[in-house]
């Protein structure tokens, strides 16, 4: 099959900004880099020069003030830097847009600064305090990737981390303004070059502005050649001049033409959304879309977090491929995603525990996969690195005989009080009731119903399917590969005074701290099984698995009267799902005849692929096969899926968002002839 994209780079770390702080006459100090041997903003009135050259340029308050659209006004930033601009923004936006506006900013940053510094660059301005605030509470690890930061209801703010031009050019949604910042030219010629100006051009909306700082030549004439029409504008303080325009018409996007099925489909409309399944795929999706105003539906036959995400305790935790690739890093994203989604819906933590996670490697053959994986991705402290058995066993609170990977970003939630909670939100409607099938209309959906005193069927504009091994039974569904996957956790009343797990401890199976004094542990892992029965098999299964993770600690349990017999426990089992590439699906579903109508000849020669989009089933969509870490996919891709039906920027890069379409091994069997 022709490569979607080029690779990606491998997951890493960046460098955090290194800064001096020189001095003013007034006593002031700001910021300057030394990479780059130059100033964050002007030492006269950064603010002021900000509100000139990129609010006033782009004819922010004006635009915003007659803003009425349903998707969101985007902003697109090179170079976050202090992240003044982008606050300045939130701040017009805040002055002059309707109440029923929203705001989507995107910015670009090679060298994130370090959360002090931040803290002390943004002090100089009292009256955005509270804004700052809010920012270096989300504030990401220096991790290369998209994350998403919910600055306000109407506010979001991604922060694409890397080299801005690579950033740009995998950037998945359009811009209606740009504020063309970073380094002056001179200083960082690197930055300012033809791709650039073209990966702005394929990413903007017809009409968008842009405003920079500088005229230097290359600017402006890369600015052309990509179809931007710029002039000269007065420049602030001792800067006579500064450049500001438009592009009309932006170039058609090249970017999937080897891949033309994963072309996503056009906007409709979402005045009311159903969502089927309220485990927290579901619960999830409904919220997102919720909180963006949208009227939403949550159908489930049992209710919220019933399923598979009924457990009292999950774990938030990943495993990460020693070798770079997608699934790795759509992962990674969504473990850091969660964790600020965690911290932002429940700050209280009343429905989850940071805490950490410890990934044990018990074995020789897991020893040397997580050293490859720690030579080949320098990731910071604060999201994973490695740990021998002692430190391991300060992690634990426990005696451990072997060492592993902590990622002190993960913890322990709550997922049957989770997706009660994500089902109350505000503009959520819960309806129990089985869904039987799914009729396209002229207007979007009917759903047939069937459930004791509910209506017999539902008219929905678009509709999210999220019923993990249920997702097949739909006829649009039903070729979209799953896999039932039974597994069975297991809960052991701890003896008053006895040891207990201070963080989640993942192996062969995991176990989790005590909550409210009973050790949850687990769990089994029975591939093609759909048998809900609690079994006293499994619990010894169970057991023995605890004994294998954590050696000696049966035995410290039964020296403190416990009871550890199968029969003593009790425990839960439930059905989650699985693709074959051990991938969630997320995004819209295909047309599975069209496309093997319309790609047939892959079959035959790979390398000739037809320039047809591919067809969906329209305002259709899935999210599911989760499996085992869904605390750790589903919000992520709840955000994917609602970004694409509310028309704005995803969450992740093009390629990625690729990854996770449910129509990946429809192509992948043509092109083998299956």
């Amino acid at each position: 099959m022709p490569p979607a994209h080029d690779a990606l780079p491998p997951l890493a770390g960046l460098t955090p900004a290194h800064l001096d702080w020189p001095r003013a006459a007034d006593g002031t100090a700001s910021p300057h880099s030394r990479e780059f041997e130059d100033v964050y903003f002007s030492r006269h009135d950064g603010r002021a020069e900000t509100r000139h050259v990129f609010i006033e340029a782009n004819r922010l308050p004006q635009r915003l003030r007659e803003w009425h659209e349903a998707r969101p006004f985007v902003v697109g930033e090179t170079g976050f830097g202090t992240g003044l601009n982008m606050l300045c923004a939130w701040a017009c936006f805040d002055e002059h847009a309707p109440p029923e506006a929203r705001l989507h900013l995107i910015s670009t940053e090679l060298y994130p600064l370090a959360h002090e510094d931040l803290s002390r660059a943004l002090s100089a301005w009292p009256d955005l305090a509270e804004r700052a605030a809010i920012l270096l509470a989300q504030w990401p690890q220096p991790v290369r990737g998209v994350h998403r930061l919910w600055l306000d209801t109407r506010v979001t703010l991604d922060l694409h981390f890397g080299d801005t031009t690579e950033r740009l050019q995998r950037l998945d949604g359009r811009v209606d303004a740009w504020f063309l910042d970073g380094f002056a030219p001179a200083r960082n010629p690197a930055m300012w070059q033809p791709a650039l100006f073209e990966a702005m051009a394929a990413r903007s909306r017809p009409g968008a502005t842009l405003a920079t700082f500088t005229c230097a030549g290359v600017v402006k004439r890369g600015l052309a050649a990509a179809g931007f029409r710029w002039r000269k504008v007065p420049g602030f303080g001792h800067k006579r001049e500064m450049l500001a325009g438009e592009l009309d018409h932006p170039p058609a996007d090249q970017r999937r033409r080897h891949t033309p099925w994963f072309t996503p489909p056009a906007p409709l409309p979402r005045r009311h959304v159903a969502v089927i399944g309220s485990g927290i795929a579901g619960a999830s999706v409904a919220a997102c879309l919720a909180r963006r105003g949208v009227r939403v539906t949550l159908i489930d036959r049992e209710g919220p977090g019933a399923g598979a995400s009924g457990n009292a305790q999950g774990v938030l935790y990943i495993k990460l491929a020693a070798e770079t690739n997608d699934q790795s890093r759509c992962y990674l994203a969504g473990l850091l995603h969660s964790r600020r989604w965690l911290e932002a819906i429940d700050p209280g933590r009343t429905l989850w525990q940071p805490g950490g996670v410890l990934q044990l490697a018990t074995h020789a053959r897991e020893q040397r996969r997580q050293a490859r994986f720690v030579d080949n991705h320098p990731l910071p402290e604060g999201v994973a690195h490695a740990v021998d058995a002692a430190g391991a066993s300060r992690l634990a609170g426990l005696p451990l005989e072997h060492g592993g990977l902590a990622y002190p970003c993960g913890g322990w939630v709550r997922p049957d009080a989770l997706c009660r909670h994500l089902a109350a939100s505000p503009g959520v409607t819960s309806l129990c009731a089985e869904v039987r099938s799914l009729h396209a209309t002229a207007s979007g959906w009917r759903l047939t119903l069937s459930g004791d005193g509910d209506p017999d069927h539902l008219e929905a504009d678009q509709v999210v399917i999220a019923t993990a091994s249920q997702a097949q039974c739909f006829a649009q569904t039903a070729e979209i590969p799953l896999q039932p996957v039974r597994g069975q956790v297991s809960t052991l009343k701890l003896p008053e005074g006895a040891p207990a797990p201070q963080r989640a401890v993942c192996a062969g199976g995991y176990v989790t701290p005590p909550l409210n004094g009973e050790l949850t542990f687990g769990a089994t892992f029975q591939p093609k099984q759909r048998d809900r029965g609690v079994t006293a098999a499994d619990h010894q299964a169970n057991l023995e698995e605890l004994a294998r993770t954590l050696p000696g600690y049966p035995e410290q349990l039964a020296a403190h009267g416990a009871g550890l017999e199968a029969s003593a426990l009790t425990g839960r089992a439930a059905i989650r799902a699985a693709s074959p590439d051990k991938t969630p699906y997320a995004g819209p579903v295909p047309d599975a005849a069209g496309w093997r109508e319309d790609y047939a000849l892959l079959a035959k020669d790979a390398t000739r692929v037809p320039d047809a989009p591919g067809r969906h089933h329209a305002g259709l969509w899935l999210s599911a096969a989760h499996g085992s870490r869904g605390l750790a996919s589903a919000p992520l891709c709840a955000e994917v899926i609602a970004s694409r039906i509310c028309d704005e920027p995803m969450p992740l890069e093009a390629p990625l968002i690729d990854h996770l379409h449910p129509g990946r091994r429809l192509i992948r069997d043509l092109i083998q002839g299956k």
